[in-house]
């Protein structure tokens, strides 16, 4: 009867504590990837939002295509940059990139 018992406790012969292991496991992937992946981004995120709406008439930005202008004048969703003396564009506020200090 001893023997018996002994043989079942055995590893390897049960696999019961397999799944538990795996679990963990994926917690663990999640957490690595939540700590150096999502949370930074939405940081980024956090403070690019905040400098859009934090735009003012005179700012210099720099557009997602590259472009470096002025800011003329702010609109709900656009922002007119001052490219040239009378050369004026309409973006969205979303493709602004950064300020320029």
């Amino acid at each position: 009867m001893i023997e018996y018992i002994l043989l079942m406790a055995q590893p390897g012969e049960g696999g019961g504590g397999g799944g538990m292991a795996m679990l963990l496991m994926f917690a663990l992937i999640f957490l690595v990837m939540y700590f150096f992946m999502i949370r930074p981004q939405q940081k980024r995120e956090k403070t690019r939002q905040k400098m859009i709406s934090e735009l003012k008439k005179g700012d210099r930005v720099v557009t997602n295509s590259g472009i470096i202008g002025s800011v003329w004048g702010i609109k709900d969703t656009i922002v007119v940059l001052k490219v040239y003396e009378d050369v004026k564009l309409e973006v969205l506020k979303t493709a602004v990139a950064s300020k320029i200090e």
